[in-house]
This record gives structure tokens, sequence and C-alpha cells, in this order.
């Protein structure tokens, strides 16, 4: 499995903001009120997937007081990560599209309103995209040169680390 690429999530980002644009063109004044609750979920998914990569990380490398990680767990890490950063990617996308068809028209309340909500969104979703690289990032085995360093860092009571 590659590791994703920032450049094909920016294309799944275009592309589902141009057609949220165009929907939104024929659909906006039918829609009810743009919602602010998919920010926590968002940002805790964001959290969840930042914190796992720290704690996965430390494993893999060998850090001294953790066990070591089972390869089929950090396979579906790998998955989750994936899976989340292009659903990130596409609310990104959602939302740009929202927030670029609304800013002609900031002058009324409820667009302005709109508008707001998912620019928070849209950060929200940029936030997720990033945890979700990070996790990813996490998941992969470090280098000998890494494994070493890892090694050195995690023993300060070994002589032979203070060089």
């Amino acid at each position: 499995m590659k590791p994703t690429r920032p450049s094909t999530l920016a294309v799944v980002a275009v592309i589902f903001a141009v057609l949220f644009w165009l929907a939104l063109r024929v659909t906006y004044q039918r829609l009810p009120p743009a919602s602010w609750t998919g920010v926590p979920a968002l940002l805790l998914g964001a959290f969840a997937e930042a914190w796992t990569g720290r704690e996965v990380r430390a494993r893999i490398t060998g850090r001294r007081g953790t066990k070591p990680v089972e390869p089929l767990f950090v396979s579906r890490l790998v998955a989750l990560a994936k899976a989340s950063s292009l659903v990130g990617a596409a609310v990104a996308g959602i939302t740009a599209g929202f927030v670029v068809y609304l800013s002609g028209s900031l002058n009324a309340s409820v667009p302005r309103q709109d508008a707001l909500a998912a620019a928070v969104t849209l950060a929200a979703a940029v936030v997720l995209v990033c945890a979700a690289l990070f996790l990813e990032y996490c998941c992969r085995v470090p280098d000998a040169h890494d494994r070493d360093e890892a090694d050195q860092g995690s023993r300060p009571d070994d002589p032979g680390s203070w060089h």
C-alpha cells in the first residue's frame, strides 16, 4: 500500500468543491440552514487519530515501557487513516464550494451564518486530513537509522547514549 499523496486529496477536494458549487446554484434556496454538528465529530476524529498515531509511533519504535504493536492492527490503522483523509478532503471540498458560493451574498444574515458554519467545518475537515496523514505517517516502519536513534533516546541510563 502506498502512502496517501496530498495531491490526491487536493484533487478530491477540488472535484467536490466544483460539484457542490454547481449543485448549490440550483438548490440553495430550498436547503435548510447549515448546521454546526459536523464540527465536533470532525475534531473528535482528528484528536483520536493524532493521539493514536502518537501512541502507535512509540510502540513501533520500541520505546521503553511500550509493548510491540500487532502488524494487523497497524494495517487497520493505515486503512482508517486513508479513509478518513479522503472523507476529510471530500468534506473540505463540499464546504469550500459552499463558502465560495455564498461569498457573494454575505450581506444577508442567513447566507452569512451558513458561510460561517461552512468555513468552520472546512477548518475542522482540514484538521482531520492533517491528523489522518499524521496517523498514516506514524504507522510506517522506521528505517534502521531512526530505530537506532529511538533506542538511544529510550535508555537515558545507558552510558553509551550520552555521546
